[in-house]
């Protein structure tokens, strides 16, 4: 086990998987009370690049996400309303209703970004049993009392015997100087003790019957028994967002070294944060924007729609542990920036090769490849396509031949980074749907009549239809083979 928890720097040197050829991750998932936002965006596509580089690598990854539907209360993770009975309750609906719609909206916001689904998707609610039993082992051992019918985590008595706080790096008076005193508290011996198990008020319409009580588990409890229910009592990687080092994941340690008498995470690994004017995004803070907003731009920051690759490529712009800020002009140079990847890739399927490569080509999977290994450092590698795009444009132009052998390797790297690994879509998505591929067969349509035009000679009607087009945002180009268009 680790004693240092760090990132997986310097992936293909340091990453040693416990079981030889397999790697198990788990990765805190969405709590679904609500549509996915871009905060939620940055963690899926961190760990989708993660299980796909090290698919790539050759590993067998089993990859679980869960979900989140009871325990994740209001103010606290000990106290307060549970979110999705909240939303369940203002809305009449029965809270499965509340799980199951924003659980299919949240598959349809990934499937957009091109999030692979994991191997498995665990609800909490559907692992109530395996938490009762769990909660059952550290009060054998020891570590957890029974209080007017919740059962809380004697944090001072752990921290006796196991090293509490040495992921997020606190200790227990930083932790009783920053709790603050809730309803409820008076439960608890201490006031950072945490709630493995609450006993439902009358109220509370999630609830179910265990030997302390009629209620609920802690928010904390999922995690802890779903990863090692599937992945066993060891496993590789956890991940998730750099929010949730404290207090949950380190209550996942505690947990584990409880019930288990050892750490369960070889490697933990957490995304940093999207802000807004340099404060978290999120559902708390209330200055979200979801994902369904920048698909369709109906937002007051933002100044268009924006599609899904463009949100995928603004994040892997930035390496994962970086905060990154958001503003719809961010987003529009990723736009930009993505368009120049669309049209160099594009390129590069219809290139003719030559005798000989007289372009600068020679590294590029070395350089992509190092980079990926060095903590998943996707700015390097999108800096090192876009160095090649410069070789492709300029034998695109005519001005650079490329040998059969180098333009095979270059389509296969292209693949192999920009669409297998960073997974980004390269065809323009506009492409994806019937109706776009109308209006894109109709512009072909327009400027074939442009080129018949210029052939003959009619330049009254070629001018009309060029500067028509551009003045409705339109940029076209004549090539040696007839023409190239983008919005």
């Amino acid at each position: 086990m680790l004693e240092i928890y760090n990132s997986l720097t310097r992936l293909k040197e340091t990453f040693k998987p416990l079981h030889e050829g397999h790697v198990g991750m788990y990765v805190c998932g969405p709590t679904v009370y609500g549509d996915a936002h871009l905060g939620h965006a940055r963690p899926a596509i961190t760990f989708d690049l993660l299980y796909r580089y090290l698919m790539h690598l050759g590993y067998k990854v089993r990859y679980v996400r869960n979900i989140t539907d009871v325990g994740h209360l209001e103010h606290d993770a000990d106290e307060g309303e549970d979110k999705i009975a909240k939303k369940a309750r203002l809305e009449q609906l029965e809270p499965m209703e509340v799980v199951q719609y924003y659980t299919n909206r949240y598959h349809r916001d990934m499937a957009a970004l091109n999030v692979l689904p994991p191997s498995i998707e665990p609800h909490a609610s559907g692992h109530i049993i395996e938490q009762i039993a769990f909660v059952q082992k550290i009060l054998d051992k020891g570590y957890a009392y029974v209080s007017n019918g919740s059962v809380y985590m004697d944090v001072e008595k752990y921290a006796k015997d196991y090293p509490y706080g040495k992921l997020s790096g606190r200790n227990l008076n930083d932790i009783v100087a920053e709790t603050r005193e809730l309803d409820g508290q008076n439960e608890k011996k201490h006031s950072y003790d945490f709630a493995l198990w609450k006993k439902a008020a009358p109220e509370h319409i999630m609830h179910w019957p265990s030997p302390w009580s009629e209620g609920f588990p802690g928010w904390h409890m999922e995690c802890s028994t779903m990863g090692t229910k599937y992945l066993g009592e060891q496993f590789d990687i956890h991940g998730g967002g750099l929010d949730l080092i404290f207090p949950h994941h380190e209550a996942e340690i505690a947990q584990s070294c409880a019930a288990l008498g050892h750490e369960s995470v070889h490697y933990w690994m957490h995304n940093n944060m999207i802000t807004i004017a340099g404060k978290k995004m999120g559902k708390s803070y209330n200055n979200f924007i979801t994902l369904e907003q920048f698909f369709s731009g109906q937002h007051e920051l933002l100044s268009k729609p924006f599609g899904p690759m463009v949100i995928r490529f603004f994040i892997l712009q930035a390496h994962y542990r970086s905060t990154v800020d958001f503003s719809s002009e961010a987003l529009e140079a990723a736009e930009k920036g993505l368009q120049r990847m669309q049209e160099a890739y594009a390129r590069l399927q219809k290139l003719q090769a030559g005798k000989e490569t007289t372009v600068e080509i020679a590294g590029l999977r070395q350089r992509c490849q190092e980079a990926m290994d060095d903590d998943l450092n996707t700015p390097f590698v999108i800096a090192a396509l876009f160095d090649s795009a410069k070789a492709i444009n300029t034998v695109w132009d005519g001005k650079g031949t490329i040998s059969e052998a180098d333009l095979k390797e270059l389509r296969e790297v292209w693949k192999t980074y920009a669409i297998d690994i960073l997974g980004l879509r390269l065809e323009a998505e506009e492409g994806t749907n019937t109706n776009a591929k109308a209006f894109a067969g109709a512009i072909d349509l327009l400027l074939g009549i442009r080129l018949q035009a210029k052939q003959n000679k009619d330049w009254a009607t070629s001018d009309k239809i060029r500067n028509e087009l551009t003045a409705l945002g339109f940029q076209i180009k004549d090539t040696k083979d007839g023409f190239e268009w983008s919005i």
